[in-house]
């Protein structure tokens, strides 16, 4: 069972940044697709970013392309999201979620797909 923690949520200014990390112990073991999904109040699950942690591959919600950018630390299981240039449609739940994923495909940023979830962590984007 992979256990998922994320941290680095908190409140920021429109145009500030952010750093979300996600930690499990069996990233740097096997090839997953860790992905980063957000959900705001009475609007749907909505996928951000993903990326293929054997590979390195990543795949980016038009939303997100350009101001966020997804990586992977193998060496210390985490998984981050760097946003940047924030605006207040940002403001969510974001969530971490991984599944197994074999090592040549690239990961999708459809939320069944995965298998595991995180807690979830707030961001919060106003002045």
């Amino acid at each position: 069972q992979l256990q998922l923690v994320e941290s680095g949520g908190g409140l920021v200014q429109p145009g500030g940044s952010l750093r979300l990390s996600c930690a499990a112990s069996g990233f740097a073991s096997d090839s997953y697709a860790v992905g980063w999904f957000r959900q705001a109040p009475g609007k749907e699950r909505e996928g951000v970013s993903c990326i293929n942690t054997y590979v390195g591959s990543t795949n980016y919600a038009d939303s997100a392309q350009g101001r966020f950018t997804i990586s992977r630390d193998n060496a210390k299981g985490t998984v981050y999201l760097q946003m940047n240039s924030l605006k207040p449609e940002d403001s969510a739940v974001y969530y971490c979620a991984a599944r197994r994923l074999q090592s040549f495909r690239l990961c999708r940023l459809s939320g069944p797909e995965y298998d595991y979830w995180g807690q979830g962590t707030q961001v919060t984007v106003s002045s």
